[in-house]
């Protein structure tokens, strides 16, 4: 047993993951870290990593079985973990198709489930990284798209639903972040240049700060919507850390 607040954070692996990881264990929170992957950089010492795939329920029922033996706790668990196909609609395979839904829908709403008992205890959050693709999208990209949509959609309902029991759900709606995710969807044509670099230079020009998202500042936010100190009013909200990305008409 701990006295420290305890977060799960899935896809702790990837870009952002990553990054949420270290800022909880910064602010002296015990991290447990999920990715199906191993681990490619230094997991906090007090924490735990557990390598699993969250698109089978049955390692979902699993994760929180042991979180449950072994901590009786949770104070947030951070929906991160996801997958992009970037190709057009009418070239995605329905293998595919479910696959995503699999990792970026199914797999949050199992998670909850699972959790909830623990988060009831706690009067914990929820922080469910959806995207800006939510909100405004572009071409090649309609199932992951759907699937933040549908991220936000079920934000709300859990929020209502959740209330009485003082359990708080928000989102996250991250834009263009240096992630490898970022670097794989710009093969998909919607940005010109020949190297990489100048994709993401292109793309950097057409946001209104100028620049692409670091990690570490979708981390601080995730981490403010999971702190019932910080944001102990707010539930159901989409908060949108995209450097301006969605404020400027695209006509303009």
């Amino acid at each position: 047993m701990t006295d420290q607040r305890i977060v799960l954070v899935t896809g702790a692996n990837g870009g952002i993951g990553r990054a949420t990881v270290l800022e909880f264990a910064k602010r002296g929170w015990l991290v447990i870290g999920v990715d199906r992957k191993l681990l490619d950089f230094d997991f906090p010492e007090d924490g735990l990593f557990v390598q699993t795939d969250i698109a089978k329920p049955e390692n979902v029922a699993e994760l929180f079985s042991q979180v449950a033996h072994m901590y009786g706790r949770l104070d947030a668990l951070v929906n991160n973990a996801a997958i992009q196909i970037a190709k057009p609609l009418v070239e995605t395979t329905l293998e595919e198709w479910d696959q995503l839904m699999d990792v970026n829908l199914r797999a949050i709403f199992y998670s909850v489930k699972q959790a909830y008992p623990l988060l009831k205890k706690s009067k914990g959050a929820v922080v469910n990284v959806s995207s800006v693709h939510a909100v405004a999208t572009s071409a090649d990209i309609a199932s992951y798209a759907a699937s933040k949509g549908a991220v936000m959609a079920l934000t709300r309902a859990m929020a209502i639903e959740f209330a009485p029991d003082d359990v708080r759900v928000n989102a996250i709606l991250p834009g263009a972040v240096d992630t490898p995710m970022l670097e794989a969807g710009l093969s998909r044509g919607h940005v010109s240049g020949g190297t990489l670099e100048d994709r993401k230079a292109e793309l950097a020009s057409k946001t209104v700060i100028g620049r692409v998202g670091k990690p570490s500042e979708i981390a601080t936010a995730i981490v403010f919507l999971a702190d019932n100190e910080q944001s102990s009013f707010m539930t159901g909200h989409p908060m949108l850390v995209d450097g301006g990305a969605t404020i400027r008409l695209s006509t303009e």
